[in-house]
Parts: C-alpha cells; sequence; structure tokens
C-alpha cells in the first residue's frame, strides 16, 4: 500500500513539473507564439509581425526586418508582405492611403540616428 501512495505521489509531482510555467524560450498556442508558428494577425506573434509570402500563402510569425532590408509600413490588416523594422529602426518609403489598403506600403529599414 505504501509503495502505491508513493508512486502515485510521484507521478502527481512530475505531472506538475510538467505543468510549470513556460519559459521565454517556449510559444504559446493562441499568443506569444514563435517566429515560423501560423499567424492570423501580428499581435499574436512575440516578434509583432505575422509575415504572409504570397496573398494565398498561410501567415507566420517572422522576425522583424533589420537595417537596410524591405519592411512594410503598418498596415491594416496586422499581417504583413514584408515585417515592420526592429526597434529603433525606421521605414523609409512612400506611403498612401491606397497603399495601406492593399498592403503595398514598403520601404527600406534605416537608422534614423545614422547620418545621412
Amino acid at each position: 500500500m505504501l509503495k502505491a501512495v508513493l508512486v502515485i505521489t510521484l507521478l502527481v509531482v512530475a505531472v506538475a513539473l510538467d505543468e510549470t510555467p513556460e519559459s521565454p524560450e517556449t510559444g504559446g498556442i493562441i499568443i506569444n507564439l514563435n517566429n515560423g508558428e501560423l499567424c492570423a494577425i501580428s499581435g499574436q506573434c512575440k516578434s509583432s509581425c505575422c509575415h504572409r509570402p504570397d496573398p494565398l500563402g498561410l501567415a507566420r510569425c517572422a522576425p522583424r526586418a533589420a537595417e537596410r532590408e524591405v519592411c512594410s509600413k503598418k498596415s491594416l490588416y496586422e499581417t504583413y508582405y514584408f515585417c515592420p523594422c526592429e526597434a529603433g529602426l525606421r521605414c523609409e518609403g512612400d506611403w498612401s492611403i491606397g497603399g495601406s489598403i492593399v498592403n503595398t506600403n514598403f520601404g527600406i529599414c534605416e537608422d534614423p540616428r545614422a547620418p545621412k
């Protein structure tokens, strides 16, 4: 009887340890998604970029654009053909209301503090 109680106790402890809060390296199910995981809007991703490579493709979380990479300005749809810039960078390019609607406001990430 004591062995059975010990085995059950060990199983409960093992399950409890398995259910500990997630580390920063793990993602969520609906929010806090890692790069490469399917998403519907950018707010679900740790990187804040839900990238759709083409209009019919599936969107996945992706890293933000680095300096001198192609970027998108803010999208109404919260999915991007090119991700917005990393923190501290600015997406330099044309902006239009029509481009916001059809998701074609693209530019290049630049450091606003860099000499021109």
